[in-house]
C-alpha cells in the first residue's frame, strides 16, 4: 500500500509539473504576443497619422479599431496568472508573474557555463593532440607500438563508444530543442529528469578529459615516459569504474534509461513504445562497442588486466588472451550480439503487429531486420566464408589416410565461382538498400514525387540539407552492414580491425543523423499510431529549470576552477622549467670542454 501511495504521488508531482510547464509556456507566449501587437498597434497609429497630415481629404480613414491593440492576449496571460495563482501559489498573484516569467539572471547563467564549456573544450583538444601525436610519433620515430596496438586498446574503444554516443545524443537534443521537435513528448520523458543540451555536453566533456587523461597516463607510463608511481595496467582500470559510475550516477537521471533498457531487451513480452524502438535501433548501431564491452568484460575476469604490455609480449599471444580464440567467443557469444539488437527490433515489429493488427508497416519493417540478421548469420556460420583466395579449388577428403587431397576426394567448388560468396554479397547489397529505402521512404516521411522528393510541412530551413541527407545515408547503410558481419568472418568486403573505431564512430553519426529526421517525421505525423491523437505541441525551451529557493554561485565556481587550472598549469610549467636548467647547468659542468 506504501509502495502504491509513494507512486500515485510521484505520478501526481509529475502530471502537476507537466502543467505547470505547459502554462508557463502558454503564458510567455501570451507575453509575447501581448508585446508584439502593442508594438504594431503602435507603428500602425504613427502611419494612421502621417496619412492624415500627407492626405487631409482622406483624413481619418484609418482609425485604431483597424488593428488589434493587443488586449486579448492581455487578457489571456491574465487569466493565467489566476489559474496558475490558484493552483500552485495559494492564490498569490505576484509569486505566479515572478515563477512564470524569465528570471533576470539566467542569460549571466548561461553564458557562465558556456565559458565553463568552452575551456574545458579548450582543454579536450590539447589532450586529443597530445595523445594522437605521441602515439603516431612513438610508432614512427622510435618503433614502438602504439596506443592502437597495445593490448588495454579494446577497453578504450569501448569507453570511446559509448562516450561518443553522449556527444552525439547531445547534438540530437540541441537540434531537436533548437527546430521546435518536441523530444519529450514523443519519448514520453519526465520533465523534471531531462537535461537541457549544455548540461549533456558540460557531463560530456568531464568524460572526455578523463577518458584522454586515462589513455594518454597508460601510454605515457607503458613506455615509460614517467615515473612509474601508478602502474601502467590501473589506468584502464580506472576508465572503466568512472564509466560505470556515470552509467549509474545520478540514479534519478539513469534509472528511466536502464528501465527503458530492460524493456527494450524483453520484446515481444513488452509492448514497445516509440522511446523503445528508438531504443532498439541505436542498439543495432552500437555492435561494435558491444563487442569491445564484451572483450573488455573478459579481459578484466580472466585476469589479463593484471599483465603489463611488457609481460603481454614476453609470452604467447594466444595463451594470454586464450579465451578470444575459443570457440565459445568467437562462434557463439561475438555472433550473438551481432544478432541480438537485430532480434529484439524484430521481435518488437511483431509485437505491434500483435498489438494493432497491422500488416503494414509492422512485417514489412520486421523483413528488414530479418534480412539483415541473414547477413549477420551468413558470416558467422558458413564454413565456406572462411576462404581469404579467390583462387584454388575446394575439396572434401572422404578418406583419412588420403595426404595429398587428390585420390578420394570430390571437388566442391572453386573460389573464383562461389555461389554462396555471390550470394552472400547479393543478400549485403540488397539488405542496405531495402534499409536505405525504408529510412528515406517511412522513417523520414521524404521521397514523395509530388514535393519534389521530399515531403510536406518540413522543419528543417534548407531543402538541401535533406538532399545532402539522402545521399549520406545510401553510403552509410552500407557502412551499417559492415558493422553487423562478425570479425575474422572472411567477407572479401570485411572492414580491417584497425578501422574498427572509426567505423563505430560513422555508424553513431549516421544513427544521429537518422534521429533527426525520424523524430521530426513523427512529431508531423503519428506515422505508426503510437499516439492516441496526432496534434503534437511545440517544444519550448524557456531555459530556466524552476527551482527559485536555490541561490546559484555559478559565475564563482567558473572564476575558482579556472584560477585553480591556471595555477597547476603554471606551478608544472615553472617545475619543468627549473628541472630543465639544473640539468643544463649539471651537463655544462660536467663538460667544461665544450663551453
Amino acid at each position: 500500500d506504501e509502495f502504491g501511495m509513494d507512486r500515485s504521488k510521484e505520478e501526481m508531482l509529475r502530471k502537476s509539473d507537466s502543467i505547470k510547464r505547459a502554462i508557463t509556456d502558454i503564458y510567455r507566449t501570451a507575453k509575447l504576443l501581448n508585446n508584439y501587437s502593442i508594438m504594431n498597434y503602435t507603428g500602425f497609429v504613427k502611419i494612421a497619422k502621417k496619412f492624415d497630415k500627407t492626405f487631409s481629404e482622406h483624413k481619418g480613414t484609418f482609425k485604431g479599431n483597424n488593428c488589434d491593440d493587443g488586449k486579448q492576449a492581455e487578457q489571456l496571460a491574465a487569466k493565467l496568472e489566476k489559474i496558475y495563482s490558484k493552483w500552485f501559489c495559494d492564490g498569490d498573484v505576484r509569486e505566479a508573474q515572478a515563477q512564470m516569467l524569465p528570471k533576470r539572471g539566467d542569460g549571466l547563467l548561461m553564458d557562465w557555463t558556456q565559458l565553463r564549456l568552452g575551456y574545458r573544450l579548450g582543454m579536450c583538444s590539447i589532450l586529443a593532440m597530445w595523445v594522437a601525436w605521441d602515439c603516431v610519433w612513438g610508432q614512427f620515430s622510435r618503433g614502438e607500438v602504439s596506443i592502437g596496438g597495445r593490448s588495454a586498446f579494446p577497453v578504450f574503444r569501448a569507453c570511446f563508444g559509448l562516450l561518443a554516443w553522449h556527444w552525439f545524443w547531445g547534438i540530437q537534443v540541441y537540434v531537436w530543442t533548437r527546430y521546435r521537435i518536441n523530444y519529450i513528448y514523443l519519448f514520453d520523458f519526465d520533465p523534471r529528469n531531462v537535461d537541457t543540451p549544455l548540461d549533456i555536453f558540460n557531463d560530456a566533456v568531464d568524460e572526455t578529459l578523463v577518458f584522454l587523461i586515462c589513455m594518454l597516463m597508460y601510454y605515457k607510463s607503458d613506455v615509460g615516459d614517467m615515473p612509474l608511481w601508478i602502474p601502467p595496467r590501473a589506468y584502464p582500470s580506472i576508465l572503466i569504474l568512472y564509466t560505470i559510475k556515470c552509467l549509474l550516477f545520478p540514479w534519478k537521471l539513469r534509472k528511466p534509461l536502464w528501465i527503458a533498457v530492460e524493456q527494450t531487451i524483453m520484446a515481444p513480452f513488452v509492448s514497445p513504445t516509440f522511446f523503445l524502438t528508438y531504443v532498439g535501433d541505436v542498439f543495432t548501431s552500437m555492435v561494435k562497442v558491444f563487442q569491445d564491452i564484451l572483450w573488455t568484460v573478459c579481459f578484466v575476469a580472466s585476469g589479463n588486466f593484471l599483465l603489463s604490455q611488457t609481460e603481454h609480449e614476453n609470452s604467447d599471444h594466444d595463451h594470454v588472451h586464450h579465451w578470444s580464440q575459443q570457440f565459445w567467443y568467437k562462434g557463439i557469444a561475438i555472433p550473438l550480439i551481432c544478432l541480438a539488437p537485430l532480434w529484439i527490433r524484430f521481435n518488437q515489429c511483431l509485437r505491434r503487429y500483435l498489438d494493432t493488427g497491422k500488416r503494414m508497416p509492422n512485417l514489412a519493417n520486421a523483413f528488414k531486420y530479418a534480412m539483415s540478421q541473414s547477413v549477420t548469420l551468413f558470416g558467422a556460420f558458413h564454413p565456406l566464408y572462411l576462404m581469404h583466395s579467390g583462387q584454388g579449388e575446394l575439396t572434401v577428403s572422404l578418406s583419412d589416410d588420403d595426404d595429398d587431397g587428390q585420390e578420394g576426394s570430390i571437388v566442391i567448388g572453386s573460389y573464383r565461382s562461389n555461389f554462396f560468396q555471390f550470394f552472400w554479397t547479393g543478400l549485403f547489397i540488397a539488405s542496405s538498400l531495402y534499409s536505405f529505402c525504408w529510412d528515406v521512404y517511412m522513417d523520414w516521411g521524404l521521397g514523395r514525387r509530388e514535393y519534389g522528393f521530399l515531403g510536406p510541412r518540413l522543419m528543417f530551413p534548407k531543402k538541401s540539407q535533406y538532399y545532402m541527407v539522402i545521399a549520406a545515408d545510401l553510403v552509410l547503410r552500407f557502412m551499417w552492414v559492415l558493422t553487423l558481419i562478425p570479425p575474422d568472418s572472411g567477407a572479401e568486403f570485411e572492414l580491417p580491425a584497425y578501422l574498427s573505431a572509426l567505423s563505430m564512430t560513422v555508424e553513431l553519426f549516421r544513427r544521429s543523423i537518422w534521429s533527426f529526421f525520424r523524430l521530426e517525421h513523427e512529431h508531423r505525423q503519428n506515422t505508426e499510431g503510437f499516439r492516441r491523437v496526432n496534434v503534437v505541441p511545440l517544444h519550448f525551451n524557456t531555459g530556466h529549470k524552476h527551482k527559485y529557493n536555490e541561490r546559484h554561485w555559478v559565475g564563482w565556481k567558473v572564476l575558482a576552477e579556472i584560477a585553480v587550472v591556471t595555477s597547476i598549469v603554471v606551478a608544472i610549467s615553472a617545475f619543468s622549467v627549473i628541472v630543465a636548467q639544473r640539468a643544463t647547468n649539471q651537463v655544462q659542468m660536467s663538460n667544461p670542454r665544450d663551453l
